[in-house]
């Protein structure tokens, strides 16, 4: 009652009591209940609502992660969330791709996705013996890095690039950040929730997402050519999940 748990989690979603007070026809009042509570504006239906968000709680009752979003159109799959904790293991099946000096796998972190839906890409790249490619951090090398492609409807977050190791180079007595053992490089993305969005996809099943993968390797004698590889995933779609409202229970 009155919000309780919510207000007790810090997670009060204050923009919609914000749009039924005395600024609510304030322009920036207005976008920002667009943003956070209703794209119909605020009611009193949504007085009271949280946050958009995620809290992981271990057996303990603790909260050991939580994850919010910029928009209350925007979810995190169940199987994104797994892989923002570091929990790969992916049922969804992968695609091989093999370079002269890199074996990778890529797939999404979900089979299929709805409008909304923050989801991932994934590509797990094994250097052939011998080599390393340069990871962010390396001045005066071609580092690796994955780029999705401009897909309508799609938006990519951030790229994160995992922890590397340091190389060091005896003949230059140089030091630099590298990828020498498998890793795995993921981007999040996010389907547009929006209505002209889910209009547009209605009638598609799937999309497929191109990407490139660009990098240099090299060896402890030479350094090879610059390398772009093309990457693709390609995911189902599923329509939105949208709460009903509650029926009246039928009179006795």
């Amino acid at each position: 009652m009155g919000s309780a748990t919510i207000k007790r989690y810090g997670i009060l979603n204050t923009v919609a009591e914000e749009g039924l007070g005395p600024n609510k026809d304030d322009p920036e009042v207005i976008a920002q209940v667009k943003m956070y509570v209703s794209a119909n504006g605020a009611s009193e239906r949504t007085r009271g609502v949280p946050f958009p968000g995620t809290f992981i709680v271990d057996r303990g009752g603790r909260v050991k992660s939580r994850f919010f979003e910029d928009s209350y159109t925007v979810r995190n799959t169940v199987s994104n969330v797994r892989l923002r904790l570091n929990e790969i293991d992916s049922s969804v099946a992968g695609t091989h791709v093999t370079s002269q000096h890199l074996d990778v796998v890529t797939y999404p972190s979900d089979s299929a996705v709805a409008p909304g839906n923050r989801f991932s890409v994934v590509a797990e790249i094994t250097p052939r013996k011998g080599l390393h490619v340069y990871a962010p951090g390396a001045a005066n090398y071609k580092t690796i890095e994955l780029k999705v492609v401009p897909t309508q409807y799609v938006r990519p977050l951030e790229a994160k690039y995992p922890p590397s190791e340091v190389y060091f180079f005896k003949p230059l007595n140089e030091r630099v950040p590298t990828y020498q053992k498998p890793f795995t490089l993921r981007q999040q993305l996010v389907l547009d929730g929006s209505a002209a969005a889910r209009t547009a996809l209605g009638n598609q099943t799937s999309l497929t997402i191109g990407g490139v993968l660009t990098y240099q390797a090299c060896d402890d004698r030479l350094c090879y050519e610059p390398v772009t590889l093309p990457l693709s995933w390609t995911v189902g779609l599923r329509p939105m999940i949208t709460p009903q409202p509650a029926r009246p229970a039928p009179p006795k």
